[in-house]
């Protein structure tokens, strides 16, 4: 089958994919370096046009596909391709969670941990994803409402999506009026927002963040809105400071193991219910029920927290965190639950000031669950502390395997990680690894 795009500009060359990258483009060669090409895969013969560097190579695009590669199937979201919020909805599935679970092993090769054992990959359902990030864009009378386009500020408007749940997919329609007369008397430089969403077991909770001037007419709009479609919560902000709120009907209650959480507006959490529940089950395997002193760091708003404290009979738990507003809405729910005996807090930003070794040495297991830049600084620490069982949950490959290596070079043991695939259709990949002082 031959595909053609649009020729002009730039040079052209015929090239055979050789591999798929870890953003999910394919690999090809251009004068002896990488050439990165969307949407393809190993084997494709391609005409492609080289449009700019990346890194050390180039990338580039399709003007038309000469021959397929094996695995390629019909991608089901019509957006694929121009949309940047997937890059690989063309692989067959067997081969595309071969090409997942080889971001995790190809990582932890090149920190010198081959042969560690890795579980199958889980993966969530489509259509799973209840939190995401959109961008809001009016340009004359006109509104996009989607994700980005690949590698530009463009907005795909959505009119169908293969991540999000159908209850937000619901929301998109009579939400783009409202936003329309939201960002109408901005100038037209400020007429864009972020539409943070979030489907929680209390209702809808959105956040606005515009540089746009928030008016009265724009607040009995997003009123009016949140009556009509039952929305929990919606909230304000310019970039950079806090939110304000706009409606408050209910509060966006979550249950992290049976704790009732109300998470700050826009505030992280795992994007899908299966996914907080395959890293939680995952984490808690092998917990030792003798276990009394237990630190989550990077605790968020207690996602990990409260699945500790109720695994083990009495265990204590310490959560540290950077984020005030998340540290608040964990330390809150722990008092609501009658969780403050055994539940204690601490603001603390780890990466400038990481728990020293001998801060560890009375603690039973301590889990961290850093940003995507890791815990380079943390695993240190761990790594000179006597601590008998060190999970880490992370959501890069790359970062993970580092400090795995950190931890390994300081005596430990990684037993075993579990790929978590939480992400469909994309280069994000998620991860849960247990890590052991002792003989193996």
């Amino acid at each position: 089958m031959r595909r053609k795009a649009r020729r002009g500009g730039g040079r052209q060359m015929e090239v055979t994919v050789r591999a798929l990258g870890a953003r999910g483009d394919g690999l090809a060669e251009c004068e002896g370096r990488p050439l990165y090409l969307p949407q393809t895969l190993a084997g494709d013969r391609v005409l492609a046009q080289v449009t700019g560097k990346r890194g050390s190579g180039f990338k580039g695009k399709v003007v038309e596909l000469l021959a397929e590669g094996p695995g390629r199937v019909e991608a089901p979201c019509p957006h694929f391709g121009p949309c940047g919020g997937c890059s690989v909805q063309h692989l067959k599935t067997s081969l595309y969670e071969e090409w997942k679970t080889n971001l995790l092993k190809a990582a932890l090769a090149r920190n010198g941990l081959e042969g560690v054992a890795i579980s199958p990959l889980a993966v969530v359902p489509a259509q799973s994803r209840r939190r995401a990030v959109l961008a809001a864009h009016k340009r004359g009378s006109t509104l996009s409402l989607g994700f980005h386009q690949r590698e530009s500020h463009e907005v795909v408007d959505l009119s169908a999506c293969q991540v999000l749940t159908p209850g937000l997919m619901a929301l998109l329609a009579p939400l783009r009026p409202v936003l329309e007369a939201v960002l109408e008397t901005a100038p037209p430089c400020g007429q864009s927002a972020d539409v943070y969403l979030l489907e929680s077991d209390g209702g809808l909770d959105l956040l606005l963040t515009s540089r746009a001037p928030l008016t009265l007419a724009g607040r009995e709009a997003l009123a009016a809105f949140a009556e009509a479609r039952d929305v929990a919560r919606i909230s304000w902000a310019c970039p950079g400071e806090e939110p304000e709120p706009v409606v408050l009907r209910r509060e966006p209650k979550l249950a992290f193991s049976g704790i009732d959480v109300v998470p700050a507006p826009g505030g992280f959490l795992q994007p899908t219910l299966a996914g907080q529940t395959l890293l939680i089950k995952e984490a808690l395997k092998g917990l030792s029920q003798r276990a009394s002193r237990a630190l989550d760091l990077f605790s968020g708003c207690g996602t990990f927290t409260f699945a500790l404290a109720r695994a083990v009979h009495g265990l204590q738990v310490h959560a540290v965190e950077g984020n005030e507003p998340a540290l608040a809405a964990l330390w809150q729910a722990a008092r609501r639950a009658d969780l403050a005996g055994r539940v204690t807090v601490e603001r603390r930003d780890l990466a400038r000031e990481p728990l020293l070794a001998h801060e560890l040495e009375d603690k039973d297991v301590v889990l961290f669950d850093p940003p995507r830049v890791g815990a380079k600084e943390q695993a240190a620490e761990l790594a000179k502390s006597p601590v008998p069982h060190v999970i880490a949950v992370s959501c890069n490959p790359a970062t993970f395997a580092r400090d795995a290596k950190v931890l390994v070079d300081g005596g430990y043991h990684l037993a075993r990680v579990l790929p978590v695939d939480q992400f469909p259709w994309t280069g994000h990949l998620e991860m849960v690894g247990h890590f052991r002082r002792g003989p193996v």
